[in-house]
């Protein structure tokens, strides 16, 4: 599944496409089967391993439309392998004549005892200059200063990123209807366990402030967010959101939003949204310290940010 907007144009196929995707294929065959056999080595279970998911970024190399295969170019997929350039089947063959040699994507790695298939695959940046792209994305770098973005909270009250001055406010995206238990309900159970490491210090709980922002605002309404930020709070009926906040942007600003912090949303079949990830630290001046776009980072790595943060402002 593919943004928004994108056109359904055939792009043209390098002559190697076809023997390149077979080539690398056997290779991702070959890695698969050695990691799936270190796992049984050690005693592990080897239907849990099979059934392994990851976030995939990379950089499209070439595309085989009638066997809706890609060659990727990808980052490091932490836990299973190293940058490397790799052929992968697409779970949706059609995703194959909306890709470009060049295109930059964010995916979904599934793993099963039958192969290694690509789902969930969002379109993060357009190489393709002949294809108009319908948004432009930015990718934010620390330094950047985030714009006042205006958001409608779990208490029915505007709130606006200004206000978080002075404080480390760390930021993500999610939708409470997600299903994928390795994309927003892992979100929220991290800011869960860095809310509840916060805490431990209060000092420092008192220097910091958790933003979790809903991409659908039509459903995730103040009384959803509550209901739902109440329940990975801890507390329920009884949370107060006096240190984390669950929001959504109006209708006319999400597009805004979205593209500034890098989010590709693009709707499914039924309630399910294809999304990428992105899990923002911004410093108490207002500017980005620290941005990661997959589902990595743990809490204990963004409690580390948190407190170089506040070390150097001291």
């Amino acid at each position: 599944m593919i943004l928004p907007g994108r056109s359904k144009q055939a792009t043209r196929r390098l002559g190697s496409a076809g023997r390149l995707a077979m080539a690398l294929g056997c290779l991702f065959i070959s890695l698969c089967g050695c990691h799936t056999n270190s796992k049984q080595a050690g005693g592990g279970n080897a239907s849990a391993s099979s059934q392994k998911q990851y976030s995939v970024r990379g950089k499209v190399i070439s595309v085989d439309q009638k066997d809706g295969v890609i060659a990727l170019d990808t980052e490091e997929i932490p836990g299973f392998m190293e940058a490397m350039t790799m052929a992968y089947t697409l779970q949706d063959p059609s995703v194959a004549s909306e890709l470009h040699p060049g295109d930059k994507i964010t995916a979904q790695l599934q793993i099963t005892g039958q192969g290694a298939v690509l789902s969930q695959v969002v379109i993060i940046q357009q190489a393709n200059l002949n294809v108009l792209p319908p948004v432009q994305y930015h990718v934010p770098q620390p330094g950047d200063a985030v714009p006042d973005f205006h958001f409608r909270n779990q208490g029915n009250r505007e709130i606006s990123l200004r206000q978080f001055r002075g404080k480390v406010l760390v930021l993500t995206f999610i939708y409470t209807r997600c299903p994928f238990p390795e994309y927003c309900l892992r979100m929220s159970r991290n800011f869960s366990h860095l809310d509840q490491m916060l805490a431990k210090d209060p000092k420092l709980y008192a220097q910091t402030h958790l933003l979790s922002i809903s991409f659908d605002p039509k459903y995730d309404t103040p009384a959803v967010l509550r209901s739902y930020g109440g329940a990975y709070a801890g507390r329920n009926t009884k949370e107060t959101f006096q240190h984390w906040d669950f929001a959504a942007p109006s209708q006319a600003q999400l597009a805004s939003v979205l593209q500034w912090f890098d989010v590709g949303v693009t709707s499914g079949n039924g309630t399910v949204q294809t999304h990428s990830l992105s899990t923002a630290v911004v410093g108490p001046d207002g500017k980005i310290r620290a941005w990661y776009p997959t589902n990595t980072w743990t809490p204990q790595q963004i409690l580390q940010d948190v407190q170089q943060i506040l070390a150097k402002e001291k």
